[in-house]
């Protein structure tokens, strides 16, 4: 297989996701002041559109994983990179804990991606089909079954809860997973019909800043909210 070089069609999209999420907290934080019509953060075409950028981002992990070992997977720098998600999940779990002991992240998208990572990274010797096939039944072993006795916080990141307890983001592994499994079938659909080297070129000066958003997204997740926060909280207070 010849090598495969870095899309930047991945990045563009990854860049889209990220720039949405800003976006989607922007318009949470001015709910949480209360400079927005009340509940605009709550109404189901926003929460859609949420729920959408954190189905990007899981998919993206699949295509990802595919890419990175389409010549070799690299376990020590998977692992780093694994490390490095695991704590930035737990920062905004104890952070959030802190602002918001009610509906703290337990399980947000950064637990769902490094979950789903460890979870791609072991199915990668799999059959496409088979990728394909658990993928599909994980999306919808997500819809179909539930129980009470998922409930709490601890059993309730598996997606089987029936009322899980309230959080500013949860992205519980079933159905999120599927997405990541699928999004690996699609990447190695598209490697062996030869895609990946027919992709067009980003070369606008938007699609460029998109795709540096992307090679970013982890640290522009981490600090966006605090950026925000930190200008919007002394805004709104001068305004009132």
């Amino acid at each position: 297989m010849s090598a495969i070089p870095r899309l930047d069609i991945v990045d563009v999209v990854r860049g889209i996701a990220i720039a949405g999420v800003v976006l989607f907290h922007l318009v949470w934080d001015l709910d949480y002041l209360g400079v927005a019509p009340a509940g605009i953060a709550s109404y189901p075409l926003w929460l859609l559109f949420g729920r959408t950028l954190a189905g990007t981002f899981m998919g993206l992990v699949g295509v990802s994983l595919v890419l990175a070992s389409a010549n070799g997977f690299r376990w020590p720098a998977f692992l780093r990179r694994l490390a490095v998600l695991a704590a930035a999940a737990l920062a905004i779990t104890l952070v959030t804990r802190a602002a918001f002991p009610g509906t703290f992240v337990y399980y947000g998208i950064l637990h769902a991606i490094a979950v789903a990572s460890l979870v791609g990274a072991l199915a990668l010797r799999l059959p496409t089909a088979a990728i394909a096939l658990l993928g599909l039944v994980a999306y919808a072993l997500g819809f179909v079954w539930t129980s009470s006795a998922f409930d709490s916080r601890w059993l309730a990141w598996t997606g089987f809860a029936v009322a899980p307890p309230p959080s500013n983001d949860f992205v519980p592994v079933f159905p999120w997973i599927g997405l990541t499994l699928l999004g690996m079938a699609a990447a190695r659909l598209a490697l062996a019909r030869g895609w990946a080297h027919r992709a067009p070129p980003m070369d606008g000066r938007a699609a460029q800043w998109l795709a540096w958003l992307g090679r970013h997204s982890l640290v522009i997740y981490l600090v966006h909210q605090p950026v925000l926060l930190g200008v919007l909280i002394p805004l709104v207070g001068m305004i009132r």
